[in-house]
């Protein structure tokens, strides 16, 4: 059995995961890390430093704060680590690749497997539409999401891009006299009530649009897919993972 520590227990997230692992039969929670704590009827901490439980994988679904203390004490206890938080800067990606040469590291910005199916139909989308046709994405999520754009929307933009060599900007809304358009990949934050997570990909050209999109109805299929990298991640090699190597799309 596989015995799983959940970073952000206390959370919604963290219900998610436990709800999802209850009706695993090779996965358990064996304690969770939460500085805001948790009414879960199993050991909780305040940090890493006083986990005395032995794990074999950690699931993170709180933020950006966590996550340096959280991959040194992976590190030392040799314990791979899936990263499903968001808003992680651009040092908090590199200290990751650091870490990943010690420990085995699973990190996306969405879980979903058809958000993670989006993101590959968008690459192949911007390489059959070409230059004549300009992109924006449009990302909605509840009035609780703390960072904006979402990471699912920057996978989205940097998928697009790959495809014009990563030469494109990106362009975070729009304001005031703005002038004609250029080259940029605009993306679009809407924060509002209890929307889960919808993406959408627009590619405009002349006298036609073609929109991919995806819309998450439940935040159980994060919880889902972090489950499953979890179970996958176990006895992995050092390194950093990402869905493409789990599910091989």
């Amino acid at each position: 059995m596989i015995k799983a520590l959940i970073c952000g227990i206390g959370g919604k997230m963290g219900a998610n995961v436990r709800g999802v692992i209850a009706a695993d039969g090779e996965i358990e929670v064996a304690c969770g890390v939460d500085v805001a704590g948790s009414d879960c009827k199993i050991p909780v901490y305040d940090s890493f430093e006083k986990v005395r439980e032995k794990v074999d994988v950690i699931i993170d679904f709180s933020c950006p704060a966590a996550l340096r203390g959280e991959l040194e004490w992976a590190k030392t206890q040799h314990v791979p680590v899936v990263l499903a938080a968001t808003g992680y800067t651009a040092d908090d990606m590199e200290y990751i690749k650091a870490a990943s040469g010690e420990v085995a590291i699973f990190k996306s910005a969405n879980f979903s497997l058809g958000v993670n199916l989006l993101i590959k139909l968008v690459k192949e989308a911007a390489q059959a539409l070409g230059e004549g046709f300009d992109i924006e994405i449009i990302e909605k999520h509840h009035r609780l999401k703390a960072d904006a754009p979402s990471g699912t929307a920057l996978a989205l933009a940097e998928s697009a891009n790959s495809a014009y060599g990563g030469k494109k900007a990106y362009l975070n809304g729009r304001e005031g006299i703005v002038g004609r358009r250029g080259t940029e990949i605009g993306i679009h934050a809407v924060r509002g009530g209890t929307i889960v997570g919808e993406h959408e990909v627009m590619f405009a050209g002349e006298d036609e649009i073609v929109t991919l999109s995806h819309s998450a109805r439940s935040k159980r299929v994060f919880a889902a897919g972090a489950v499953k990298a979890a179970k996958w991640l176990c006895g992995k090699k050092d390194g950093l993972y990402g869905m493409d190597d789990m599910l091989k799309i």
